[in-house]
């Protein structure tokens, strides 16, 4: 980030600093207040509300196996060179109208295939812009038009979250997206995080706000014992926002005391909200949707669901949210799946259980957006450090790779149809990285770029052409290409 140094610079960008600047009392307030950011109390309307749902698969989703080819001819070369972690035709769950299916452990998206409200976006990663196997072979690692460090976690966590084929870049597209947009959505929030503090929603001027699970408490709800040090330190916070001198004529302390105040505002608003968790003896309607990941006493039994059911309910109270955009981070781990992805002799194994817990939370999640009648007005899409190798390796598993296959969900989906350029299934082909015996593995060049995908999502979202470029710099590169057309306007 470029700080402006000259005091009028800092004075033209009081107003910012006063919209957009993050909380910073961590020992008093707890990571989510700390990145709280100033909204207006404008109420969100159901009819222009729209958000999107970021579900990041840390450790690198094989998306090979998570959509897999029905067709015979496609499935046979599937099934040739994926081996022995090849998933029976029989058993995958057909995505209508698409030719492709789900892994078999992902039945409970079943019904939302069948309603051609889930697609997927094909062999799609971090790109300058488009990429053949001849450049890719010709030109020198460092060259522009390769992406840093390629099949590395931590770099290509960060160009998925940034896009950008660098992994110098300090801010993600989510954040970008926020500081682009707020101009003319002066009541639209930062990022919302309830999968911790992750590089999507960072901007060049503030944080994401990160929110515990269902129950938990943040801000001043955290002070919540009698003892005589708690009550005097909640008493000295509310003193000192009482005080806050928002007239100062130092634009520093200023900026700062208004920060303090909003994160106490914003505190005390969503409180109540991520307190609320499932209730069996009187369900909502969110809670039915999550009955099948809640157990008898009201706890919600996988992570991503908790997480899920957390963003369900800020839908639902987006107008105590405020703000008629939202933009939400979720995530799952455990998909670096390099042993035992798979049991030779069946379909259980590390990466049917993660393909469970994803569809599970998922499906819940969908059906409460519909319960609540919006959803047309919410786009859940996951993203993913890298692909993994096509080719199994000697451990049952498979190790990192690029291009990935993704999910896109949701009411305005235009379903039926395959998005972006399945990979010619050849080791060694045209879609290959590799082209000596060793090195062919199936690291699939994405054809589509992160960049195009964020760019479809974005428009949707209502992103228009002026603010898709500054949000995403390497998407003027892909020339008309920019709108997949996987979601409806």
């Amino acid at each position: 980030m470029t700080h402006p140094h000259s005091m009028e610079a800092l004075l033209m960008n009081r107003r910012r600093w006063l919209k957009l600047g993050g909380a910073s009392l961590a020992g008093a307030f707890g990571a989510g207040s700390l990145s709280a950011l100033l909204q207006n109390p404008v109420n969100a309307q159901a009819d222009g509300y729209r958000a999107l749902v970021c579900v990041f698969l840390y450790g690198g989703n094989d998306g090979m196996n998570m959509v897999v080819p029905t067709d015979a001819t496609r499935h046979g070369q599937y099934a040739a060179v994926r081996q022995t972690l090849a998933l029976p035709q029989s058993s995958l769950i057909p995505i209508t109208g698409t030719g492709f299916g789900l892994h078999p452990s992902m039945t409970a998206l079943a019904s939302v295939c069948n309603a051609q409200k889930i697609v997927p976006v094909m062999n799609v990663g971090p790109l300058f812009g488009p990429l053949t196997k001849a450049e890719f072979r010709s030109l020198p690692d460092t060259h522009q038009l390769i992406p840093d460090n390629l099949f590395s976690h931590s770099d290509q966590q960060i160009q998925w979250e940034s896009s950008s084929a660098t992994s110098l870049v300090r801010t993600g597209w989510g954040g970008r997206a926020v500081d682009a947009m707020i101009t003319a959505n002066p009541s639209m929030n930062p990022v919302i995080s309830v999968g911790g503090n992750g590089h999507y929603g960072l901007s060049a001027w503030g944080t994401p706000l990160v929110l515990p699970g269902p129950g938990g408490t943040f801000g001043v709800d955290n002070l919540t014992s009698t003892g005589a040090t708690t009550v005097a330190r909640k008493a000295a916070l509310e003193a000192m926002y009482a005080s806050a001198n928002l007239g100062s004529a130092n634009v520093l302390l200023g900026s700062y005391a208004q920060q303090q105040r909003t994160a106490f505002e914003m505190s005390t608003r969503l409180g109540t909200i991520v307190k609320v968790r499932p209730a069996p003896t009187a369900p909502t309607a969110i809670d039915t949707a999550f009955a099948p990941l809640t157990d008898a006493s009201g706890n919600i039994t996988t992570p991503l669901g908790r997480q899920l059911y957390q963003v369900a309910k800020l839908i639902q109270g987006r107008a105590t949210v405020q703000g008629d955009k939202q933009i939400f981070f979720a995530q799952q781990g455990g998909f670096d799946t390099h042993n035992e992805q798979i049991a030779a002799t069946s379909l259980v194994g590390e990466h049917a259980r993660l393909m469970q817990s994803l569809a599970d939370a998922m499906a819940c999640f969908y059906n409460a957006m519909n319960a609540i009648n919006m959803g047309h007005n919410v786009t859940l899409f996951t993203q993913s450090d890298f692909g993994r190798t096509f080719a199994p390796n000697s451990s049952s598993g498979t190790d990192h790779a690029w291009g990935n296959h993704h999910l896109v969900m949701g009411g305005a989906v235009n379903g039926g149809a395959v998005y972006g350029t399945y990979p010619t299934l050849v080791l060694g082909g045209p879609d290959d990285v590799g082209e000596a015996s060793w090195e062919r593995q199936g690291r699939w060049i994405p054809t589509t770029g992160v960049d195009q995908y964020a760019a479809t999502l974005l428009k949707w979202f209502g992103a228009n052409d002026s603010q898709l470029n500054t949000i995403l710099p390497n998407l003027t590169n892909f020339g008309s290409a920019r709108d997949l057309g996987f979601l409806a306007a």
